[in-house]
């Protein structure tokens, strides 16, 4: 399980590296067997190592490790009710908070939001760590890769660390133009039909997969 936690921690020092959390602010997991890695509570992501990280199994329990672990484990135990997430991010990333503060939605207004599920909801406020904001959040990804956090943040999913943190670099960067474009007048949304347009575009093209010629 060594490999696992210095993974996790490795995501952490990334997405500090890149702005996405500051100090303590957020947490990390990913699925392991019968259970899944994640921060301990506290951890500063500039700094983590793998110690830092710890293995709970299916009951809550810790089972590597010697930390507690982060005070949101039940949000990311909700988002793995979906059988295809492998890793979870939850950051404060500020775009999407400042969004959250003036908006209940970030509205589809690019093609590469689709990948995210198109629109991204912004559930109301909760309490961090609580029962109402892991229920709040697992019903937001039950058919999306990412949810805003109205006055907190934002949590994304992915099919392993790397897709998750994608994700979450993704979700900011659309909160930002989103915020940029706001800020001049109301920004246009892609219809239903120019979303279906897209995806049938990119499955007949392999739009963002390399391929030989």
């Amino acid at each position: 399980m060594t490999d696992v936690r210095e993974a996790v921690a490795a995501t952490c020092r990334s997405l500090a590296a890149q702005g996405l959390v500051k100090g303590t602010a957020g947490n990390v997991s990913v699925r392991v067997a019968d259970g899944l890695a994640i921060t301990a509570t506290g951890v500063v992501f500039a700094d983590a190592v793998a110690d830092d990280v710890v293995i709970v199994d299916a009951e809550r329990r810790v089972v590597a490790g010697r930390l507690a672990p982060s005070s949101e484990l039940d949000l990311h135990r909700a988002a793995y009710a979906d059988d295809a997430v492998g890793a979870v991010v939850h950051t404060h990333a500020p775009a999407a908070v400042a969004l959250s503060l003036v908006s209940d939605r970030l509205p589809c207004v690019h093609y590469q939001q689709l990948s995210l599920g198109g629109e991204v909801d912004v559930v109301p406020f909760a309490v961090f760590g609580s029962p109402e904001l892991a229920a709040r959040t697992g019903a937001a990804l039950a058919s999306a890769n990412a949810v805003i956090l109205a006055h907190h943040g934002a949590v994304t999913t992915g099919r392993d660390l790397a897709d998750a943190v994608a994700n979450t670099a993704l979700l900011e960067w659309a909160c930002d133009i989103y915020l940029r474009a706001r800020a001049v007048g109301e920004p246009a949304e892609l219809t239903a039909a120019q979303q279906a347009e897209v995806v049938a575009a990119a499955v007949s093209t392999g739009y963002g997969r390399t391929r030989e010629l």
